[in-house]
């Protein structure tokens, strides 16, 4: 009988990290920054059709970074879960931390599984209305989740875009500042400018009736950027 080939556990794990890691990196980062009213994404897409942010429920939002088609199923499957609840039970029961929750199982099952790793990382973002506080969560390709404030990037060289943006954040800016700070990062990271034409700009505004998601078209992000 042949002996079966044996990897040990630790390097297993380290080795479906590389792995994804190394192809979220190959993917264009995407930022987001907290704003008065709400909270604003900004990312390198020069796709017109292609999104990597969207509506999931009235006062909820997702952003990603990685494969399309992986966080593509993701973010069908959060709209899904999403109805089904609101549906079920209540439409203010549907929150932005049970679906960042559903989907740190569900990316850390897919990571520990047979399978090769989701290329992706989430962030899930909700407000309400009034003053109330930005509720912000990052989700990694293993599962890790974490609660972020003000300013968060995922993607290639996310630790340094963050540390870009922390220098030039300040609280209550308006949505305009927070556009050209997100912008202005992203150039940084690139080394060279990012024209309105090949952002993707969206987000959240605590001030809308009900339905709170956003998105800025090309124009009105050139016209916002001077």
């Amino acid at each position: 009988m042949a002996t079966p080939f044996y990897v040990a556990p630790e390097q297993m794990m380290k080795d479906r990290a590389e792995y994804a890691r190394k192809g979220i990196a190959r993917g264009r980062a995407l930022v987001a920054i907290e704003y008065v009213d709400g909270v604003v994404f900004v990312g390198e897409n020069p796709s017109r059709l292609l999104y990597k942010t969207s509506e999931i429920y009235d006062r909820i939002a997702f952003a990603a970074v990685g494969k399309y088609n992986e966080f593509e199923s993701l973010r069908v499957a959060g709209i899904r879960l999403a109805d089904v609840k609101g549906y079920q039970y209540g439409r203010d029961d549907v929150t932005g931390k049970s679906l960042a929750n559903a989907y740190s199982q569900a990316l850390g099952a897919i990571f520990m599984g047979d399978g090769k790793p989701y290329e992706v990382e989430l962030l899930i973002a909700q407000v309400d209305g009034g003053e109330s506080a930005l509720d912000l969560f990052h989700i990694l390709y293993d599962g890790s989740i974490v609660d972020e404030q003000d300013v968060v990037a995922i993607g290639g060289e996310s630790d340094r875009l963050t540390e870009i943006m922390r220098q030039g954040f300040t609280t209550g800016m308006d949505l305009t500042t927070a556009i050209r700070l997100g912008r202005d990062a992203l150039g940084e990271i690139a080394e060279r400018p990012i024209p309105a034409s090949d952002l993707e700009v969206s987000g959240l505004d605590r001030t809308r009736p009900r339905r709170r998601f956003f998105r800025i078209q090309e124009p009105q992000v050139a016209e916002m950027l001077g």
